[in-house]
């Protein structure tokens, strides 16, 4: 393999996957371009709020071509309780280079009626966090390197919080911390820590009805990292008689996205997202970005429902 070839893969994977500082590194979490279709999660006080029992998979593939690129599973699993509680269970494998992470969250909302169509959910979440980095799944130099040291099977917990207020069919806001915890993990041979940083989510959306055939939803999620740049992903879906979705996407300083999806039957929901990287992070070596995913809902009577709003949401 061509030397610089070779070290700019190094470089990007390790700048990804860890944010260096005087006295911290930390691994951030994964992100996500159909964020749209599982805000539970990033925020606990979405769950249950669609009124079903849903189930949401994800698989996303980072920088296809560029060995050791993050490859992110997710799975989500959601129901309200009653007309006031909804729960959830979000779980989501990481795997990126040397480093995997696991983690599991259950999920708890208590929703407030706040007008004839408008509520007001308070969410919490509690879960783990596993993390194991072996670097002599690495390169040589990686593996040399005294400044790189394993971290072995670190089990940490977990604790957040969010705010969702939220129209029945038209718009949403939300505000959340997902990890109010900030777990250090210490290195006798370093002699430093790393240490998980606090991500604050700001998400919204509103849907307009152009006709009778076609609305248009623009959305916004804007992440907020003690110590790293404003991330913010904004987009616009289309929705054609309530059965194709299509739209496009830009993460602020890093990717343009297509996205496109199908309500296949009345409650299975399958979509796709195509990431082209615009930060120059990848310098060309990766052919881009995917993700599918699929959303399977049903009725609380457990019979599939017929998906009467456009609740991209």
């Amino acid at each position: 393999m061509n030397l610089k070839i070779f070290t700019l893969k190094t470089i990007a994977l390790l700048l990804l996957a860890f944010t260096f500082s005087e006295e911290t590194k930390a691994q951030q979490d994964p992100q996500y371009t159909q964020y749209m279709y599982n805000t539970m999660s990033v925020n606990p006080g979405y769950s249950g709020t669609r009124g079903n029992f849903s189930i949401f998979g994800l698989h996303r593939s980072q920088w296809l071509g560029i060995d050791g690129a993050p490859q992110t599973q997710s799975l989500g699993i959601e129901s309200p309780l009653s007309n006031n509680v909804g729960l959830g269970l979000n779980i989501v494998n990481d795997n990126l280079g040397p480093a995997q992470r696991f983690q599991a969250d259950g999920n708890f909302s208590y929703t407030i009626k706040t007008g004839l169509e408008t509520n007001l959910s308070f969410g919490l979440k509690a879960g783990i966090r596993y993390l194991d980095v072996d670097f002599s799944k690495g390169t040589a130099a990686q593996q040399n390197d005294p400044n790189l040291t394993d971290i072995d099977s670190k089990l940490s917990p977990a604790v957040g919080l969010g705010f969702y207020y939220h129209h029945t069919t038209k718009w949403y806001v939300g505000l959340s911390l997902p990890n109010i915890l900030t777990t250090k993990y210490y290195s006798d041979v370093q002699e430093d820590v790393a240490q998980e940083r606090l991500h604050f989510f700001l998400i919204a959306g509103y849907v307009f009805d152009i006709n009778d055939n076609l609305k248009f939803k623009p959305a916004l999620l804007s992440k907020i990292v003690s110590g790293a740049p404003l991330s913010a992903d904004i987009s616009a879906n289309f929705l054609y008689k309530e059965k194709l979705t299509l739209g496009v996407s830009y993460r602020l300083s890093d990717a343009v996205s297509g996205l496109a999806g199908f309500q296949i039957t009345d409650g299975l929901f399958a979509g796709y997202a195509y990431d082209f990287t615009t930060s120059g992070l990848t310098n060309g070596l990766s052919s881009g970005s995917h993700e599918i995913m699929l959303r399977f809902d049903l009725a609380k009577s457990k019979k599939i429902i017929r998906i009467v709003s456009p609740r991209f949401y």
